[in-house]
């Protein structure tokens, strides 16, 4: 018999949100996942995804409630099962005994991206609204990166991802697709084969991704402005700069160029680590190819200095003019393309402005009483949590579990698997994942909207988000149109306010393209500044308080985390290929495949300590300590240190993770973590 064969879409936090052709062999068990035939996703999924039956049919997946009995981090053996009556009723009472003693604003509900599906996802937030509890600031992932990109474009909005194979240059900068956006490089590739194009990777180490290029620049993290300030001198010097295309699209090119004067490729080599020679071949390629392609990378935002980095990155494309070629200009995101009208999803009708906003990058401080990160409110008595797993994926992992471990906290979790955060609630209940529940999605790396229906049945008693936060609402007395609605429900009216066509319609053909014309997409009827133009000159005080630190014209900051003689490397922690944040840890391929938490190091740096390939090392700074293994690692710069994950706490031999080295310092202007910057030492364990 053939299989059946059902279409579904990516959850996940990864810009591609990639089409999906499920093998269904029956209705409760799925087979291979295969990349549908989308003109973006075009047949080709990560082996994450592709793997998926061994994650959805995972025997330690959560099948019923639990209530911890004994100490909390301990994992299952601590709980034990209860009803889901049980379970509500006892989630209900803990949310209502925080509100009763320090205020609503005592309760947190906190979230992110285990799944990207608008309903499963953001719901949680009509739940804060309409009780009144405390709002969250969303900056773990890309608010650097955001405030960047916004600064110089205008929103966050770029050329469709499939015009890279129409490219004669493709620039992968700070990103490493191989490993984490498989699609970017099937069309990369195919502008490599069928037009020559070359693919040039920026980045601090040798990722997969530099292995398949024509060419790597290998930065010191946090130096990516110098570069692109140095790339843009050469332009303007030499003649590539596209000046009747500034003078009209630009705000101040004149005052640019004249900024630029002294930054010079010996400058920038001086700051960055790349040889002059290196730089002025990438400025002279990047200046003769007007169809050239920069899709920028999350990885060098996260950083105290990330957000200037891609600002002065954003920049080089309207110095040449690319933005006016097919094939030409940049892509971040398309984040701000689709117009969701999310008022019933998230409850926005019930947002009260003067409810304090907490960064939820900053749980550690937060749940350890920082007057500061507490907004002068309250302290947090009491967290729902869905769709993350702070314990793990948090910054300044020793306070976010001193916090976790407080006996006034009050904390559930939803949660599919067992997690470290899991292990620290009073009550867990089991979650469904994408193949059992409904929602819809919208596209960063294209132009795609989706809408998806439930493949499979929910395991055991899994319940999805939207029917959890539904009952809880009851429980309290919070009450609201959307709480009462179907996901489907929610989703046909939220379409329809937003004038899509229905829910039945888009699901019916997979998905809708949302492509503007081409002149909107590169801008040619201007950029979404108020003035149509491009800014050189970036405003920072418009997008966050903390700006005074941030240079309004392009160029290098030493906001990073420095080395100094205590701290000698810097360090960074990307993510593996195998795992995706926290997801996929669990599955035994991915766990195979990564092997244990590894350090690697400049080949240099490893002999003027007299360590051997294999060889225990500590690593530490004022936040604390981790013990791993060291490998050499010739493809970066020496003093730099890259620890790819994200593991388990479990993973390392004391229990202590990699964001135990992490700072939770909000990166200005407006937040961020700094997952790729921090000083460290290194000594033998």
């Amino acid at each position: 018999m053939p299989l059946d064969i059902v279409r579904s879409a990516c959850p996940h936090d990864c810009p591609s949100t990639c089409a999906l052709d499920v093998e269904r062999i029956d209705a409760r068990t799925i087979g291979r996942v295969r990349g549908a035939d989308n003109p973006y996703t075009a047949g080709v999924v990560c082996a994450k995804v592709g793997r998926y039956a061994e994650r959805v049919h995972h025997p330690d997946r959560l099948t019923q409630p639990l209530l911890r009995v004994g100490p909390r981090g301990v994992g299952r053996a601590s709980f034990t099962p209860i009803g889901w009556d049980e379970a509500l009723d006892r989630v209900a009472d803990g949310l209502k005994q925080a509100a009763d003693r320090h205020g609503p604003e005592a309760v947190w509900p906190y979230y992110y991206a285990g799944t990207m599906g608008l309903v499963q996802r953001d719901g949680i937030n009509r739940l804060r609204h309409v009780m009144g509890y405390s709002r969250q600031l969303n900056t773990i992932c890309t608010t650097l990166a955001d405030s960047g990109w916004v600064a110089g474009v205008g929103k966050k909005l770029g050329v469709d991802g499939r015009e890279m194979a129409e490219s004669d240059l493709v620039v992968i900068w700070g990103g490493n697709p191989v490993s984490t956006q498989v699609n970017v490089m099937t069309h990369a590739t195919r502008a490599r084969k069928e037009r020559g194009a070359k693919i040039v990777v920026v980045d601090v180490y040798r990722t997969p991704t530099v292995e398949v290029a024509d060419h790597f620049l290998c930065v010191r993290p946090g130096t990516d402005a110098a570069l692109a300030c140095a790339v843009m001198h050469v332009l303007f010097r030499e003649g590539y700069a596209d000046r009747d295309y500034m003078a009209r699209y630009a705000d101040c090119p004149d005052e640019l160029e004249r900024h630029l004067e002294t930054r010079t490729p010996e400058w920038a080599s001086a700051i960055c680590g790349v040889p002059v020679d290196e730089i002025l071949a990438f400025a002279r390629l990047y200046g003769a190819n007007k169809r050239s392609f920069i899709r920028v990378g999350y990885g060098f935002a996260r950083s105290r200095a990330g957000a200037s980095s891609v600002h002065a990155v954003a920049c080089l494309p309207t110095v040449t003019g690319a933005w006016q070629h097919r094939g030409g200009g940049a892509l971040y995101s398309n984040g701000q393309l689709y117009g969701i009208d999310k008022t019933l999803i998230e409850g926005l009708d019930r947002v009260n402005p003067a409810t304090r906003v907490l960064d939820q990058s900053r749980i550690g401080p937060i749940l350890t009483g920082d007057a500061e990160a507490l907004k002068g409110g309250p302290p947090v008595t009491a967290l729902f949590i869905q769709n993350t797993n702070p314990m793990m994926v948090a910054p300044d992992t020793t306070k976010v579990r001193a916090g976790f471990e407080r006996q006034d906290l009050f904390t559930c979790v939803h949660e599919q698997f067992m997690t470290e955060t899991a292990a620290m609630a009073d009550i867990v209940l089991p979650a469904t994942t994408f193949l059992e529940h409904d929602d819809m999605y919208q596209t960063g790396a294209t132009t795609f909207f989706h809408v998806t229906r439930a493949v499979i049945e929910p395991l055991a008693e899994a319940r999805p988000n939207h029917w959890v936060l539904g009952q809880l609402a009851r429980r309290l007395g919070g009450e609201h149109p959307a709480f009462e609605m179907t996901e489907w429900a929610v989703m046909d009216a939220t379409l329809k306010a937003s004038g899509y066509p229905s829910a039945a319609e888009i699901h019916a053909g997979s998905w809708t393209d949302r492509a503007p014309a081409f002149e909107k997409a590169h801008f040619l009827d201007g950029f979404p500044h108020k003035d149509g133009k491009f800014h050189f000159r970036a405003d920072w005080q418009a997008i966050g308080p903390d700006w005074r630190c941030l240079p309004p014209l392009p160029d290098q900051t030493t906001l990073f985390e420095a080395a100094t003689p205590e701290h000698p490397f810097r360090m960074l922690a990307p993510p593996a290929r195998s795992f995706l944040n926290s997801s996929f840890t669990e599955t035994p391929s991915g766990r195979k495949r990564e092997g244990r938490p590894t350090a690697r190091m400049h080949p240099d740096d490893l002999a003027a300590l007299g360590l051997a390939d294999g060889a225990r090392v500590r690593l530490g700074n004022r936040r604390g300590t981790v013990v791993l293994h060291v490998r050499p690692a010739a493809g970066q710069q020496a003093g730099v240190i890259v620890v790819e994950g994200i593991w388990p706490n479990a993973a390392f031999e004391e229990g202590r993770g990699i964001n135990t080295l992490v700072g939770a310092d909000p990166g200005p202007p407006q937040g961020g973590a700094v997952f790729h910057d921090s000083a460290v030492w290194v000594r033998p364990a």
